[in-house]
């Protein structure tokens, strides 16, 4: 049982550890050291085990950690469903591209299928693309979380997915959009990550 407050830098490292630990548990492992951990995740053991100890006494020296154990303690921690089914709106170049990667299998689910509003673009591939007039009546059963790839009619575009039942987006549009206090957005602005890392990458070879 969690006894302590997870830092928030912890937190962001949860993930990274499920996800490898969902791997191994694919793959048929059932205990790891912190060292095999470390290696697997690039993250110090010592790190590891710091991270670790906010959820409780979890390894056994000797031993290490159960993989199946610390999936489900994670798990509870991040409140992830696994079979969580994602949809992806505007299935361009980048959406494509995230649709070929589709591997998140491991962490939360998977894109079940794309929307797009270009004839050209509606096809049978990795996922079923359909067209975006067709959300309502495609749309997955218990789906929550979208993937926005577009760059026309942004609003009206956000506006019909909540109106279908989606609480939350991975946002790539450049586009400003508003959503209820209800709904969330995690913007990804690859434009201002590579600012961010000119900024910090500056001087370090002089």
């Amino acid at each position: 049982m969690k006894t302590k407050t997870v830092p928030k830098a912890t937190l962001q490292r949860y993930p990274l550890y499920l996800k490898a630990l969902r791997k191994l548990q694919t793959d048929g492992q059932e205990r790891i050291l912190s060292k095999d951990l470390a290696e697997y995740v690039s993250i110090e053991p010592t790190t590891i085990r710091r991270d670790f100890s906010f959820l409780g006494n979890l390894g056994k020296q000797g031993y290490g950690y159960d993989v199946n154990e610390l999936i489900r303690v994670f798990s509870n921690e991040l409140g992830v469903n696994f079979d969580e089914k994602i949809i992806l709106v505007g299935a361009g170049n980048l959406g494509k591209a995230l649709l070929n990667y589709n591997q998140w299998s491991h962490t939360v689910g998977e894109i079940v299928c794309a929307f797009d509003i270009n004839a050209k673009n509606i096809k049978e591939g990795n996922v079923p693309i359909y067209p975006l007039d067709e959300l309502k009546e495609k749309m997955p059963k218990g789906c929550k979380i979208a993937i926005l790839c577009i760059s026309q009619d942004v609003q009206e575009t956000v506006d019909l997915l909540i109106e279908c039942g989606i609480r939350g987006f991975v946002n790539f549009a450049m586009d400003h959009f508003s959503v209820p206090s209800n709904v969330y957005v995690k913007n990804v602005d690859i434009v201002s990550s590579v600012q961010e890392l000119v900024f910090a990458t500056k001087g370090l070879d002089e």
